[in-house]
């Protein structure tokens, strides 16, 4: 939306916002914790409410055509665009796309978490989505793997809804969240932080039943004798964000393999002329206030390059 509006602000005329949710916002509309907008805006908004800001500014702007529910399936790169929407295939032919496609989470598998396949465990941004905007309650006590923001805030989340949080398990030196999360999320409510900590089996046939967790060395290698069980009938695994650039790589563009973000000399740019990439989707930040303050950029750029074809 910031990218959007700006490149409305800087001149263009015919501007197409694709969103595959049923709302705009995106990710922003499960976060309803405080603590979004303390620099953009200079005050502390829930992330539906810094959504919200954006969604009527796009309101009021009325040029800037919305389509909700839309996948794009396509993008090639001369920059033609197949997208679903309720109904219908289309396809539009651009002078000009910004990819603002966000992050996706990764798994237990991509981690290689040993042990069986129960149900109760979940990204952790799935089950803030389950608790925030469904209503549904994961379990009744939790353990979570890795300290990325969301699985700090989870913590917190489920900790306020009456769920039992028995510990939050790190296997690097430091947690990998902001420190205002830690202090805020675990410190206040009493919610243990393992550090140099690993889950080396999971247990449950049904439903996850307990976890296994060991102390590692530098090397990241087990110390023997240092495991220890926690029992817990759901996981969590917060353990970082992958940039979702699948439509960038079909375009031709040139992917980093170690970040999955475009290989570009600044910020927004990629190796496909016309076609630019702002928030997540150019690289993983920490504050939303920054994602809107380098998409607003990339909206720009994305004018100046229309500019530079007349």
């Amino acid at each position: 939306m910031a990218a959007a509006l700006a490149a409305r602000a800087a001149g263009v005329e015919d501007v197409l916002l694709l969103e595959r949710d049923q709302h705009l916002g995106g990710i922003l509309n499960q976060c309803i914790h405080p603590g979004f907008g303390l620099h953009h805006f200079k005050e502390e908004l829930t992330g539906p409410e810094y959504a919200d800001r954006f969604v009527k500014q796009v309101e009021e702007d009325g040029g800037i055509e919305v389509s909700l529910r839309s996948f794009a399936v396509k993008l090639t790169k001369d920059k033609e665009l197949s997208y679903l929407r309720p109904g219908a295939l289309e396809e539009v032919k651009a002078r000009s796309i910004i990819l603002a496609t966000g992050c996706r989470e990764r798994t237990r598998e991509m981690i290689q978490l040993p042990g069986t396949r129960p149900a109760g465990i979940y990204p952790a941004g799935l089950a803030q989505k389950m608790v925030n905007m469904e209503g549904w309650l994961p379990g009744r006590e939790a353990v979570i793997v890795g300290s990325g923001d969301i699985g700090l805030i989870m913590a917190r989340r489920m900790a306020l809804e009456g769920i039992a949080v028995k510990a939050v398990i790190e296997i690097q030196k430091t947690s990998r969240g902001l420190v205002r999360n830690v202090v805020q999320c675990l410190e206040d409510f009493g919610i243990p932080l393992y550090l140099q900590h690993r889950v080396s089996m999971i247990h449950g046939r049904d439903r996850v039943e307990k976890v296994l967790v060991v102390k590692v060395d530098e090397e990241l290698k087990d110390i023997p004798g240092t495991g220890f069980e926690i029992a817990c009938d759901t996981v969590l695994v917060s353990v970082g964000l992958i940039p979702e650039n699948e439509l960038l790589e079909m375009a031709g563009a040139e992917i980093d393999r170690k970040t999955n973000t475009p290989v570009a000399p600044e910020v927004n740019l990629t190796s496909v002329p016309g076609v630019f990439a702002c928030g997540n989707a150019c690289k993983v930040y920490d504050l939303v206030d920054w994602v809107t303050r380098d998409s607003g950029l990339a909206g720009k750029m994305a004018a100046e390059y229309l500019g530079s074809l007349k």
